[in-house]
């Protein structure tokens, strides 16, 4: 089983569910992302988590991120890592 810090919030109405990756998940492949992403979805639904997955990560001081489409002007907000950090308020154990 694997734990996962995850930031739940609205943002403008919409339900948002922010997953915290570490930095090793930026080595994995696309196909081996997509599915991860979809993955967690499906973890996160499970877990009686309304709204569409984002997944975060860092690579040296940079952010990563993996969100729809709609929602990349939001994850690419300077400095919204610390923002987003601040806001966890939930674990996410998926297996």
């Amino acid at each position: 089983m694997e734990k996962f810090q995850v930031a739940h919030f609205k943002e403008q109405g919409v339900d948002v569910i922010v997953v915290f990756l570490d930095s090793s998940f930026d080595e994995k492949s696309e196909k081996e992302q997509n599915e991860a992403y979809a993955a967690l979805q499906i973890c996160a639904s499970s877990a009686g988590l309304r709204g569409a997955v984002a997944l975060v990560w860092t690579v040296g001081n940079s952010m990563r991120f993996r969100a729809p489409q709609n929602w990349h002007p939001l994850f690419r907000s300077p400095d919204l890592y610390p923002r987003l950090v601040a806001t966890i308020n939930r674990e996410l154990t998926c297996g």
